[in-house]
């Protein structure tokens, strides 16, 4: 008996479509819901931060097995991004790919674009400082030896060590991979499917020891929260946050979300309704799919979003 095989996924048109919807929906959110979004991405990749000082902490490895440390180090991070992308929350560098796929789809203005990425840079960065400040540090979490001199030496390798242009282009590759495990997090049907899809990308990236912005805002603060020497509040605005974030930008906005409106969506006039129109035919995705895939991206709209 012959048997077929198919794939329990949506297709990269279909995911493109995906984000494009989810982009249009966040951007056109409530400020206030925004910004508060943007505060619980910051939180939960505070936590995910924390981890990998704590697993880094092993001063034998470090010495003599550095790569295999970063790479246990890497397994275990991508927690915290599962939680953002399960859970709605918006990280201002998924944004970057969201909404300008949306704005090049002309589902988005370019000024309620630019909002959106402040607001939820914003509110990563108040997440941020609040574990930093109050649950990591007044708790205590990492201010003793060793694992005080672990956050004081890998925010001395990712600030002070690199120049200014090599921290770019390594913001680049991060988002890049970020935005990926986007993609992959809504290419997925169950949640299974979502969180490996999600894991990959994401351990790829904290393995090659890129740049994220927010998790930068963790990282640094943490180290001078602890008096790392040579690490100052105008160094980190200067090395740990401009380069991250413009290079963040090009790998999300340019390298997946304009990309992939390349490859997927300028000659395609393919949209949710069409999508659905689809049903029954062999290998495609069912309305039910489409619903419960966008439900894991994008957070509760008013009913006056949704006439927006």
């Amino acid at each position: 008996m012959a048997s077929s095989f198919s794939v329990n996924a949506l297709t990269p048109v279909e995911v493109v479509e995906m984000i494009t919807a989810t982009g249009a929906r966040k951007g056109n959110m409530r400020l206030d819901k925004v910004f508060f979004s943007g505060v619980s991405a910051g939180c939960m990749l505070a936590f995910a931060c924390a981890t990998v000082l704590s697993t880094n902490t092993a001063p034998w490895w470090q010495e003599n097995a550095p790569g295999l440390i970063r790479t246990i180090g890497a397994l275990v991070f991508p927690y915290g991004l599962c939680m953002i992308i399960l859970t709605g929350a918006d990280l201002c560098t998924g944004s970057f790919m969201f909404t300008t796929l949306a704005v090049l789809q002309r589902r988005l203005s370019w000024y309620k674009m630019l909002t959106h990425w402040v607001l939820t840079f914003l509110g990563n960065l108040a997440g941020s400082l609040f574990m930093v400040s109050i649950i990591l540090g007044y708790g205590d979490i990492l201010s003793a030896a060793p694992y005080s001199t672990e956050v004081i030496n890998f925010a001395t390798k990712k600030q002070v060590t690199p120049e200014w242009q090599m921290i770019f282009l390594r913001g680049i590759g991060c988002n890049w991979l970020v935005c990926l495990a986007c993609f992959f997090g809504i290419q997925g049907r169950d949640l299974a499917s979502k969180v490996i899809g999600i894991w990959m990308p994401i351990f790829a990236f904290v393995s090659l020891g890129f740049d994220h912005v927010v998790a930068n805002m963790t990282f640094i603060p943490m180290a001078i929260w602890l008096n790392a020497p040579g690490i100052s509040v105008g160094l980190y605005i200067w090395k740990g946050i401009i380069p991250a974030l413009i290079g963040n930008i090009i790998g999300g906005g340019l390298f997946c979300g304009t990309y992939y409106w390349y490859m997927y969506a300028l000659d395609e006039n393919l949209s949710v309704g069409a999508i659905k129109g689809l049903v029954g035919k062999k290998g495609t995705v069912s309305s039910e799919d489409i619903e419960s895939s966008a439900a894991t991206v994008t957070a509760p709209v008013d009913k006056e979003e949704k006439s927006a």
